[in-house]
């Protein structure tokens, strides 16, 4: 895979084992996150990578360090504090969605143009399989994942025929600093390195969807065709 990607939400989790792993696959990597020194280390880390620290939920600072080139981008950035309705915290929900949601539009606004123009480039997105349907104790998270599925399949559509190809991730529960807040048991909880290997096996194919792991991202996707007490009734806390 010698091609040059730019990974958003790369210093931590999922995005930098994703990294390492496109970087011994000889990819070349832009490595965006907000955090410099991690980015630095990781960069410095890796064969042909260089850090690009970044906010992405600041929209002129994203157009402005815009890479001049690259074959495909992913955005891994993500953010998550469990929350219920019961205990709603209206600024930790606009953070979640600032982050997962709203920074993706941003990255989109200042790279589609660029990929329009040159005719070609790839389009990776980390959904989640919490964006599915309405889980206890998800509040913003669930619903900024439910966008960014929407979102996909809404640049499928529209990107058609236009050399730009998007693909969808959707996870299920990966061993970070994130998830280690749960106070619940995580079924089939993966480590941050297996996971990746699903994003770079997934990248190989021309599938638009992929969700993983098996049996447990299956439960999610046949659950959207229950009804829905059904389905959370599976879920209760």
């Amino acid at each position: 895979m010698g091609e040059r990607w730019w990974i958003l939400g790369a210093s931590a989790g999922l995005g930098e084992a994703v990294a390492r792993a496109l970087a011994a696959e000889g990819a070349e990597l832009v490595l965006s996150a907000r955090g410099r020194d991690k980015l630095d280390r990781l960069a410095a880390d890796l064969p042909a990578a260089r850090a690009l620290p970044l906010d992405v939920t600041d929209a002129e600072a994203v157009t402005a360090a815009l890479p001049e080139a690259f074959d495909g981008l992913i955005y891994s950035v993500g953010f998550y504090e469990p929350m219920k309705a019961t205990a709603w915290d209206t600024a930790t929900a606009v953070k979640i969605t600032e982050a997962n949601y709203i920074g993706l539009l941003n990255v989109l606004g200042a790279a589609l143009p660029a990929m329009r123009a040159r005719g070609r480039g790839r389009i990776v997105l980390i959904g989640s399989v919490a964006g599915f349907r309405g889980l206890p104790g998800a509040i913003g998270y669930g619903a900024s994942k439910a966008a960014v599925i929407h979102l996909a399949e809404n640049l499928r559509a529209d990107l058609k025929g236009t050399g730009i190809r998007v693909q969808l991730l959707n996870p299920g529960f990966i061993d970070t600093q994130l998830t280690r807040k749960n106070d619940f048991r995580m079924p089939m909880l993966m480590t941050p390195e297996k996971a990746a290997s699903h994003v770079v096996k997934a990248l190989k194919t021309d599938r638009f969807s992929t969700s993983f792991p098996a049996p447990f991202s299956t439960l999610f996707e046949l659950g959207r065709l229950l009804p829905i007490a059904l389905f959370q009734r599976l879920f209760k806390t």
